[in-house]
């Protein structure tokens, strides 16, 4: 059987790479650019739907606007992208944010980061993938279309065999769809701009619609109101951000020179995103691309309501259709492609987060088990563990991009502003000691496009988190608190347990155990496990040795000492009565009050463990024994000893 699965895991995931190969899966910025920014461009394909979604609440008019909302938005990109270029020269190590915050501030503000990294990642899964399943449902049969949940689930089994494989398969294999993307929104932004200046453009399906605006802006919208949702849009928009710090956490999967390969993934990343963001949304504008939260009401078509059953196509799909005026190969191929893309950018986080645990469980703050590599040299704990999460919350939400966007960002943003404070702390301490004239320029520039980037992801920060509280941002902050109390229990637990386990060095000796060694061997019949097991500890030369049962039938009590005095193995056997037929208290009771009566004492318990053939048939057998060694290892001076019987060894 185990090589059975083991020839699979072949199979699915391929040969185990050694160590001394890491350096053979080292990316170069071609293949980095879709494996770290997959994330921040595939925000394209939905940033623009949110922002006209979100302006669409108080009518057509009021959403013309999306335009200088996007403007804003790559406003705030452009600065993003350049503060992280000074992290990724400043902090090479990948560390990322958690890195930078717990240097310049404090190891708990450097936590409070990671837990909402933490949950940013998991949000990132669960977005892309559900507004990638949306994509797909809008050119699949309705009849498979209401299988979303299914779907997600199958992707998301996907992505996590190919990040299993490593990361330079992985982004081997993600390159393509991220830049065929590219090329197909190049291709809608060259074409749509060139129909648009000869008056050919044509119209969106959805430019014919009516939106009904919200009760709350039947009357217009002015004043605050207005600001408001303007606010609420730039915010929603801003999710077209997450994804570039992920480029920050993987500075060390880059070719050397690593720090200057990431900084120029991170330029390209900001000028390719930027530039989509903005020509998407004004060819939406003038396409007439209507996209609402509610089609069925929101929607009208002659004053009349859309059916129940309306789907809306998103914006990157009707601007093709728009193209063609025509449900075309293009409209298809764009459908296909930006599906693809929003599912790959849960790969950045597949990237990211794996990443940010393994340096979290070297600094104690995460399982020990998350810090070492895989088979594939790829952090396999943190990939699976990452999907477990994402699956889980994608279940509850119904798969619904519309709620789970609203809990989005706002983890990315806390990280954003507490990196950016960070960094200027760090320009303060090295301008205290560095005396070189140049490298001072380079530092005070560097410091005011950090000051710049604080300032700016702060004022969003307050805005998403004012515009977002009650639609569901309040829920993320619950989940970063969560992680943050738990990373401070685990490292607490690490904590005590190197204490405890800490050799003290001075010059008494060791004590010696001035007690003796007491072995009890556990029976239940006389059986070849047993015998062996008797032998066993005869065998250690104890102080005393006793064999123990426990009495639920007379019958059997009877015949199992009939048959033990047989063997004359010159070991007494106690026997333990039980008349509510318990086995584990009995014993546990007995060792204990051995072990109240003679502290010094060292108590070697020995259980006799029947090997089974095949794994499933472990649990057709009593699990008795598992439950009093289970309880045994909690009690000091007590030791357990499994004594193995496989079914072709000869009677030991």
């Amino acid at each position: 059987m185990e090589k059975l699965l083991s020839g699979f895991k072949q199979i699915v995931l391929g040969k185990p790479l050694s160590s001394d190969l890491e350096s053979q899966v080292l990316l170069p910025k071609y293949i980095a650019l879709p494996v770290f920014a997959s994330d921040a461009l595939s925000s394209v394909a939905y940033a623009p739907d949110e922002i006209i979604l979100t302006l669409s609440f108080a009518g057509v008019s009021f959403a013309s606007n999306s335009v200088w909302v996007g403007l804003a938005v790559a406003a705030v990109m452009l600065v993003v992208v350049a503060s992280y270029r000074q992290n990724v020269h400043a902090y090479p190590s990948g560390g990322g944010d958690f890195e930078v915050v717990s240097s310049n501030l404090s190891n708990k503000f450097g936590i409070g980061v990671a837990a909402a990294l933490i949950v940013d990642y998991i949000l990132t899964v669960s977005v892309s993938i559900a507004s990638g399943a949306q994509y797909f449902m809008s050119i699949i049969p309705p009849q498979i279309g209401g299988h979303k949940m299914l779907l997600c689930a199958t992707i998301l089994l996907l992505l996590v065999i190919i990040n299993l494989r490593g990361v330079k398969e992985s982004g081997a294999f993600f390159a393509i769809p991220v830049y065929l993307f590219i090329l197909l929104i190049g291709i809608i932004i060259i074409f749509g701009l060139f129909e648009y200046f000869t008056g050919s453009l044509g119209k969106a399906p959805t430019a014919h619609l009516g939106v009904v605006a919200n009760a709350e802006y039947k009357d217009g919208i002015f004043g605050f109101a207005a600001i408001f949702l303007i606010a609420r849009a730039f915010a929603s928009g801003c999710t077209a951000l997450t994804g570039v710090e992920a480029i920050s956490n993987g500075v060390p999967a880059f070719r050397k020179p690593k720090s200057t390969n990431a900084a120029t993934t991170l330029l390209i990343l900001g000028c390719i995103s930027t530039v989509m963001l903005i020509s998407i949304l004004f060819l939406s504008n003038v396409t007439g691309v209507k996209y609402v939260n509610n089609p069925a009401e929101d929607l009208t078509i002659n004053g009349i309501p859309m059916p129940d059953n309306y789907f809306q196509i998103p914006a990157i799909g009707q601007l093709a259709f728009a193209l063609t005026n025509s449900f075309s190969p293009l409209f298809f191929v764009a459908s296909i492609t930006t599906g693809l893309i929003l599912i790959l950018a849960a790969n950045t986080a597949f990237n990211g987060f794996p990443v940010l645990s393994s340096v979290l469980a070297k600094s104690k703050y995460f399982p020990h088990q998350f810090y070492t590599r895989g088979g594939r040299l790829a952090y396999s704990n943190g990939i699976i563990s990452l999907a477990v999460i994402s699956l889980a919350l994608i279940f509850i939400s119904g798969a619904d991009t519309s709620k789970l966007i609203q809990l989005y960002i706002v983890g990315v943003f806390i990280s954003f502003t507490f990196s950016q404070l960070s960094m200027i702390i760090h320009w303060n301490k090295n301008l205290k000691i560095c005396y070189d004239s140049k490298k001072r320029i380079r530092m005070k520039k560097s410091r005011i496009i950090n000051c710049i980037g604080f300032l700016l992801t702060l004022l969003v920060l307050v805005i998403v988190i004012i515009t977002k509280f009650t639609h569901g941002a309040y829920i993320s902050l619950l989940l970063m608190a969560f992680f943050y109390v738990l990373m401070n229990k685990v490292y607490k637990h690490y904590k005590q347990v190197a204490k405890q386990l800490k050799v003290r060095i001075n010059n008494k000796k060791i004590k010696t155990v001035t007690g003796k060694t007491r072995a009890i061997i556990l029976i239940s019949n006389i059986t070849r496990p047993a015998i062996k097991t008797l032998s066993y500890a005869k065998f250690s030369n104890p102080d005393s040795i006793e064999a123990l049962t426990v009495s639920v039938d007379s019958q059997d009590t009877t015949k199992l000492e009939t048959e033990y005095l047989k063997q004359d193995l010159g070991i007494p056997l106690k026997i333990l009565d039980s008349p509510y037929r318990q086995i584990t208290r009995p014993v546990i009771h007995y060792i204990k009050n051995l072990r109240q009566k003679n502290p010094n004492d060292i108590i070697i318990v020995y259980i006799p463990e029947f090997v089974v053939s095949k794994w499933w048939q472990q649990f057709l057998h009593n699990q008795s024994a598992l439950r009093i060694k289970t309880q045994l290892h909690y009690m000091n001076g007590v030791i357990v000893s499994s004594v193995p019987w496989r079914p072709d060894e000869a009677i030991g």
